[in-house]
């Protein structure tokens, strides 16, 4: 019976082998490594034309590592967290769409109305807004220094006329200057902030009482936005600096580009993202370049010049499937990019953004961008594959949103701004 099992092992064990040498062959190939794919190939007896999803070894990765720490952040108590669906995400309602093939104008689809209403304010403006993975929650971030959480279920009860329903669930103060971005930790309840006090503050909003920090990053540059692995292990900066700074979230440590050119860089970063996988991450900065990161290396692997001719660029997102990536500038258009190649392959237009830093954002099946038209204080949304306008809706904020994030899950979003308010957009009924 020992002999059986310790065959049945030993066998388990080399189709495990086999499976990952596969993964790495296909990995190196994928990322255009061929020549280390050939070497690895050669020495394990491994087909060079072996078959897996782009990207499928570093979603492993980053699924253990996530694992292996239990969903948990170190500092943070396993007892207090929430319930383990926290950080779930449901399957995407739609497959991924495949941006680099045209799409006729006149076949854009209608996006159904939305209606929005005041759930909340800041004492200031309020600069930022991040939902979680799960959809569940969502914070806003504010020129008075405060954070505020929000639960999303609780929001939409006050919606249906519950007058017992208290959506904000949270408070936090920790910040000596106005906040400039925040995140979700993709596991646990963990809610970062950044703020021009160069600091990157850990929030654990399991418990009802915190109100400060319980881990505190100290940059040496204003912290413009924030970015978490989905590991939960690494987080990206964006600051003044022109280099994205990469840290170890347990160790403190703080990573930069090792191939970062010396010359022609020389903006601050107004956003930081990673992709889905962690594989890749991207940044948008005032010089007008984005630039795009390996994310294991932290090595810069294109750098697009000029991506919305002279002025900055405001935003970028990848795509889900990480082919492409959504970039918003201040010469008031709105572009998609071709990761491989470097190319732009769609443009949207019609939408004024010259003076606030926003964004362009994708909704939740990625079949519409949705961002803000500062001159008539509306909401525009284009089809995403035809690149045709098919809705403006009033923002209802007094004076143009800064901020607009959408949900990963479903069809609602936030929109916050210089009136100090935060709008609450749903479908209409």
């Amino acid at each position: 019976m020992d002999s059986n099992g310790g065959l049945e092992q030993t066998l388990q064990e080399g189709n495990i082998l086999r499976q990952l040498n596969a993964l790495i062959v296909a990995h190196l190939r994928h990322h255009n490594l061929s020549q280390a794919a050939s070497v690895v190939a050669s020495a394990t007896m491994t087909p060079l034309n072996v078959e897996a999803p782009p990207n499928r070894l570093l979603e492993l990765i980053a699924k253990g590592l996530a694992a292996e720490n239990n969903g948990t952040l170190r500092g943070v108590s396993s007892s207090v967290l929430l319930p383990t669906s926290y950080g779930s995400v449901a399957n995407p309602r739609t497959a991924s769409i495949d941006f680099s093939v045209t799409h006729v104008k006149g076949s854009s689809k209608a996006i159904p109305k939305h209606e929005s209403k005041q759930i909340s304010e800041h004492k200031s403006v309020v600069r930022c807004a991040r939902f979680s993975p799960d959809g569940m929650f969502f914070a806003t971030g504010g020129a008075d220094m405060s954070i505020k959480l929000f639960e999303v279920p609780k929001v939409k009860q006050m919606l249906s006329g519950d007058s017992q329903a208290r959506p904000l669930i949270r408070t936090f103060y920790d910040h000596a200057e106005p906040i400039n971005d925040i995140d979700f930790h993709p596991r646990s309840p963990i809610l970062i902030s950044s703020s021009k006090d160069k600091c990157i503050k850990f929030f654990d909003f399991s418990k009802t009482t915190a109100k400060r920090a319980f881990k505190v990053f100290q940059d040496t540059h204003n912290v413009r936005s924030l970015s978490f692995h989905p590991s939960g292990e690494f987080l990206l900066a964006g600051t003044d600096h022109p280099i994205p700074h990469l840290y170890d979230v347990n160790t403190y440590q703080c990573f930069l580009p090792s191939n970062f050119p010396d010359n022609g860089v020389n903006g601050a970063i107004n956003q930081v993202r990673y992709s889905s996988t962690g594989s890749m991450y991207v940044t948008a900065s005032k010089d007008g370049a984005i630039r795009l990161f390996d994310g294991v290396s932290a090595r810069c692997v294109r750098s697009i010049s000029g991506a919305h001719g002279k002025s900055e660029v405001t935003s970028a997102v990848f795509t889900r499937d990480q082919r492409f990536v959504l970039s918003s500038g201040k010469d008031s258009t709105v572009k998609l990019w071709e990761v491989a190649s470097g190319r732009m392959v769609k443009e949207y237009l019609g939408a004024k953004r010259v003076k606030l830093r926003s964004q362009a954002i994708f909704n939740d099946t990625e079949e519409f961008v949705l961002s803000i038209d500062e001159g008539n204080n509306e909401v525009v949304t284009w089809d995403a594959r035809t690149t045709e306008k098919v809705a403006r809706w009033p923002s209802s904020h007094s004076g143009a949103p800064r901020w607009i994030e959408h949900s990963p899950v479903e069809s609602v979003f936030v929109t916050c701004g210089t009136d100090r308010s935060v709008r609450f957009w749903k479908e209409s009924v």
